[in-house]
């Protein structure tokens, strides 16, 4: 029979074995997806990914020029600028209201059971609601209809993040402000909001991160336009949705820009992510 101390030596090296096969399980998988990512989709990156428009495949016609992701890439920062626009309007407001106002209150606790909701809440869900909301009874598929869609998604992650990062400032500038006989609402705007700007930006990092790469809620709502537009009231196109379509293409050429243009976004996740950590760490003092 083992020792108390023996059996909680081997638990632990059994937990501990187990983590670190977890994580390498997790790294490994990472790193062959960046991998596939840079091996298959380095070759389509040059300069015509980013100044040519959508086109149908060239293969086998060497007269033809080859298609971009222009339209893409502007449809898909037109619609994440929208969506970060009502996102963080909504979350940051919320989020205070949660955190200093009446989080404690029914309603409060309602409300943050609803944010949670909508945290895990599918996507292609989200795209089905707007849908309905927007498209149906405007009789048209338009890129405001994809933003709404996305500050959907992102507008959680904001107000999940604005609470817990303003519950982290101290009381005492909370205290200093209203000793002063200062109203509440400008100590929150002018002295918590500004000791918790890293974090909130941050957040909405983070909530940018979130939304990028979606697909499903821009196929019920933004659909899809092959030519370059700026209307947002129009059809528009999206560097998911180009990705998505011409990675199901049987030409070699539009599967080559699929892969290209996964790499970017992944590269641009992967930068978003990377700058939301730098920002979240905690100064150092001396």
């Amino acid at each position: 029979m083992f020792s108390r101390v023996a059996r909680r030596k081997f638990y632990n090296t059994v937990f501990v074995g187990f983590c670190v096969l977890a994580t390498v399980v997790a790294i490994g998988a990472l790193t062959l997806i960046l991998w596939s990512l840079l091996h298959k989709g380095l070759a389509g990156v040059d300069a015509n990914l980013f100044l040519a428009d959508t086109k149908s495949s060239c293969q086998g016609d060497s007269s033809c020029a080859p298609g971009g992701l222009r339209n893409a890439f502007i449809g898909s920062a037109m619609m994440l600028a929208i969506a970060m626009f009502i996102a963080l309007a909504v979350g940051i407001l919320a989020g205070t209201w949660l955190s200093e106002f009446g989080g404690e209150t029914p309603y409060g606790h309602a409300i943050r059971f609803l944010n949670d909701v909508l945290l895990s809440a599918p996507s292609i869900l989200i795209g089905v609601a707007v849908w309905e909301l927007l498209v149906v009874p405007f009789h048209g598929y338009s890129a405001m209809a994809g933003a709404v869609a996305l500050a959907f998604l992102a507008a959680p992650v904001v107000t999940r993040t604005t609470e817990d990062i303003l519950a982290m400032q101290s009381s005492a500038l909370r205290e200093a402000g209203s000793a002063l006989g200062t109203p509440q609402w400008i100590v929150v705007r002018k002295i918590v909001w500004k000791a918790a700007g890293g974090g909130l930006l941050t957040g909405g990092l983070l909530a940018f991160a979130r939304i990028s790469g979606e697909t499903a809620p821009l196929l019920f709502t933004s659909l899809g336009n092959n030519l370059f537009s700026l209307d947002p009231f129009a059809p528009i196109a999206s560097l998911p949705k180009v990705i998505y379509d011409n990675a199901l293409s049987p030409y070699d050429d539009l599967v080559q820009i699929a892969w290209a243009g996964a790499l970017v976004i992944a590269v641009v996740v992967l930068a978003i992510n990377i700058l939301g950590r730098i920002l979240a760490r905690e100064p150092k003092r001396s």
